[in-house]
């Protein structure tokens, strides 16, 4: 029998995702990537052009996402994509992920939103955003769908310091975000954000500093990703003209980092990923030969494991 040794329930030394998401469901769930036709406001000119230094979307829509499919093809697509990975999956979530998926009017959102759920296996919806593209009147909204299906919001934080935020062209600055985060989580809408490591300027110190001013926000859920160089993007030209601002670590660095980051996070907010991924036909330099996420887990929990640490050992309210 499974011991608790954790505030989180289970024994695994860090708030995983997969567990927790078990905890509320009774059984997996699978995200389902749509593109529902949106951009963003550092793209369209609204703000700026160009969109972030280090973005690319095409590295990580998966093939069956293409945004000239309506929404419902693109989900029946999507389960036919991931069965024959997840054959014990039955239930859904629509995962608007390309862009900004809150910015357009509210009557537009939310037909967008009801065409994924109006498919029988969705039970809720991940909406992928901008901290500077959401309004109390669209939060307001999304609580009240909140009630009937499960709803997540997911901002890209990227980073917590405006001089970075400047650097890759976010177009907003941090009390954005922390105003966005913060709206959000108090209404009972589950709010995700998306943290890069190693971006151009940043040191180990700032980086590791991150994990106090998140765990303060009222994040539910937090998503890690390793900077990489994508092709087609601005950052490549960046790193080509000021190599000495970046700093690429290696794998066994970067999951010392990670673990030292993990033992200052609240132990509250519930880990998704510890890594990104792109595929290597967009990769323009430094990467970990190919290692795949379930073994940046593995390696990261057992590391954790040996080292007798654990999500929130160093923690201070």
């Amino acid at each position: 029998m499974e011991q608790t040794l954790y505030p989180w329930g289970h024994n695994r030394p860090f708030n995983a995702y997969s567990n927790h998401f078990k905890k509320i469901f009774g059984t997996r769930l699978q995200k389902l990537s749509v593109d529902a036709g949106f951009t963003c406001p550092n793209r369209d000119g609204s703000i700026s052009t160009g969109g972030c230094t280090f973005c690319n979307n095409a590295a990580f829509n998966p093939s069956y996402c293409q945004r000239f499919k309506d929404i419902r093809k693109q989900i029946e697509e999507g389960i036919e994509f991931h069965a024959w990975r997840y054959k014990r999956v039955s239930k859904y979530l629509a995962y608007f992920q390309a862009y900004s998926n809150t910015y357009a009017d509210l009557d537009v959102l939310k037909e967008r939103y009801m065409q994924a759920l109006s498919h029988p296996d969705v039970v809720g919806i991940v909406i992928g955003t901008r901290p500077d593209c959401i309004d109390e009147e669209k939060l307001d909204y999304l609580a009240e769908l909140n009630k009937d299906y499960h709803v997540i919001v997911e901002y890209g934080i990227e980073s917590c310091y405006d001089q970075t935020l400047k650097r890759i062209n976010r177009g907003h600055d941090f009390a954005t975000t922390r105003y966005a985060i913060e709206e959000t989580s108090k209404r009972g809408i589950t709010t995700g954000g998306h943290l890069i490591l190693g971006l151009p300027g940043e040191s180990e110190e700032m980086m590791l500093n991150e994990a106090s001013i998140l765990s303060e926000l009222g994040l539910h859920s937090l998503k890690f990703h390793q900077l990489l160089l994508v092709k087609g993007t601005a950052m490549v030209e960046d790193y080509e003209k000021n190599p000495n601002d970046f700093n690429f670590m290696s794998f066994e660095r970067y999951s010392d980092f990670i673990i030292s980051f993990l033992e200052r996070l609240s132990p509250n907010i519930v880990i998704e990923r510890f890594a990104g991924e792109v595929p290597p036909r967009f990769q323009a330099g430094y990467n970990w030969d190919l290692i795949r996420n379930e073994e940046v887990v593995a390696r990261i929990e057992q590391k954790m494991l040996s080292q007798n640490t654990y999500q929130g050992r160093l923690y201070k309210k």
